[in-house]
């Protein structure tokens, strides 16, 4: 029997979700060397906490958002937020790295079973022309987390310990299940056939690629262990990926990856720019909140608060971003908030010094927060337009798998780019050697701050880049196409095969 269902109530739903998981992505930036300090590790063992969650979240992207379409984007929405809920708790018990580590991998499992749902309810449920607001409320949520998840980390590791801001999530995530449970409706599910081998490429090709990245300092750029060498790892990866990519276009069965989604130019260009949107947002932070922490000797929570006005702008900022992508070419948007992020991360690379007047740096963070809210609406937007229903959730799988895969690639970048710069500027500092062993617990002696920060100054650079580089691909998007046909549902409300609202 169909029912009708209104898709807002449903959307709020998933988003809080949707938050949840995100926060996740930098909440651990903030709690670095607390748990650096509580577990005993070194840089770069805690740079694969985050890391491995990425790692874990990007790959399967592509699967689940098939397997939304076959078996539902609310069940698997549910399954992937226990899973996350379950390992939240488990990193919050953790007693060394290695089982921090494992239990973040699971928590990014369920993030990648729960992410592709959100857009896909959004594009299955609000037609073309009235999705600017959705997809503002989803970009703003987007926004918010990747900003909100530093400040709240600190205000938990400072109040209660860094284990708090994993346990946090328990609670959130019992509300999160019972809200979706009874707002989302069950949509009409699609067959699909599982591409095995394009899964298996996909996922070694990026093991191995980000693992060269990032462990590339720890080796000296040199070989690992018999003739296995860092740069055979990553071009093995890149190779590997390479045929993932040749095999998706021979392939006549099902793809798991549609290469026709890609003749669409707009789709394409979204893709790119949200790639370096994940890769500059995720790698950004770590060279902040290090040098807050370890050269100015702020406590967690301030160094969060340091960002403060990025989050406040960004959160104001971007529902207006919605609606204005709604009456205007998303593209003159898109270019702005990419450009403002390169210029101010560029800003922060230039004014990181250790007698810098702290105010000061609240600069680059407020320009950094218009950005912010000028990005995720319409790259998002633009990106799903021209998708049909059908093909909902494999499209919003491919574009979360891009911003996912760049901030695998920009955790796994940064990392590598920080060992460098360390081993550089501090070559005679006690554990700053290239082998990537370098111990922090508290702030560093005077004597270490000049070239620390120096380190940490050159390394937003890349994230700066990567910026740039995006507001580059998104100055070619198409003005967006007249609304599809077949799209004549009201907006209040939206046919769906089955409600289990209550």
């Amino acid at each position: 029997m169909t029912k009708e269902v209104k898709p807002w109530p449903a959307l709020w739903a998933l988003v809080v979700g949707f938050f949840m998981i995100l926060i996740d992505t930098t909440i651990v930036s903030v709690a670095n060397p607390s748990i650096m300090k509580g577990l005993d590790a070194d840089i770069n063992s805690v740079i694969w906490v985050t890391s491995a969650y990425l790692l874990a979240y990007a790959v399967p992207l592509l699967v689940t958002g098939r397997l939304g379409d076959r078996f539902g984007p609310k069940n698997l929405y549910l399954v992937g937020l226990v899973l996350f809920t379950g390992a939240s708790a488990w990193c919050g018990l953790s007693s060394d790295i290695t089982m921090l580590i494992t239990a973040r991998v699971l928590q990014g499992l369920g993030a990648a079973m729960m992410t592709p749902q959100t857009m896909a309810v959004i594009t299955r449920l609000f037609p073309p022309d009235k999705r600017g607001p959705a997809m503002g409320l989803w970009g703003a949520t987007a926004g918010m987390a990747t900003l909100v998840g530093p400040i709240l980390g600190g205000v938990l590791v400072d109040g209660f310990g860094w284990e708090w801001i994993f346990f946090i999530n328990v609670p959130v995530g019992i509300v999160a299940f019972v809200l979706a449970w009874r707002l989302v409706p069950k949509l009409k599910t699609h067959t699909h056939r599982m591409d095995w081998l394009g899964i298996v490429l996909s996922a070694v090709g990026m093991f191995l690629l980000v693992f060269g990245i990032q462990e590339g300092e720890s080796y000296d750029w040199g070989t690992i262990v018999g003739p296995i060498s860092v740069w055979g790892l990553i071009i093995a990866g890149i190779v590997v990926l390479a045929g993932f990519v040749v095999w998706q276009a021979f392939n006549k069965g099902e793809p798991l990856l549609p290469l026709k989604l890609f003749r669409d130019r707009n789709f394409s260009l979204a893709n790119l720019g949200i790639t370096t949107v994940g890769f500059a947002i995720t790698s950004m932070s770590m060279p902040l909140v290090f040098f807050f922490q370890m050269v100015r000797g702020l406590t967690p929570t301030q160094s969060a608060l340091m960002l403060a006005p990025m989050a406040i702008l960004s959160g104001v900022l971007a529902p207006f971003a919605g609606r204005l992508i709604d009456r205007t070419n998303p593209r003159n948007v898109a270019v702005v908030g990419l450009t403002l992020l390169g210029v101010s991360l560029f800003l922060y690379s230039k004014m990181l010094s250790p007698d810098i007047s702290i105010w000061m740096l609240l600069i680059p963070s407020a320009v950094l927060g218009v950005a912010n809210a000028g990005v995720w609406a319409p790259l998002s937007s633009t990106a799903t337009r021209n998708l049909p229903p059908s093909q909902a959730g494999a499209g919003s799988g491919v574009y979360n798998t891009t911003r996912q895969v760049g901030a695998v690639l920009g955790s796994a970048s940064i990392a590598a780019l920080i060992q460098s710069r360390l081993a550089a500027e501090l070559p005679h500092a006690p554990g700053a050697a290239a082998s990537g062993d370098f111990q922090m617990s508290g702030v560093l002696p005077e004597v270490l701050h000049e070239g620390f920060a120096t380190a940490m100054s050159q390394s937003l650079l890349l994230p700066a880049a990567a910026a740039i580089l995006g507001a580059v691909f998104v100055a070619f998007f198409e003005k967006p196409k007249p609304v599809a046909a077949g799209w004549g549902a009201p907006t209040g409300s939206v046919p769906v095969v089955e409600s289990t609202s209550r």
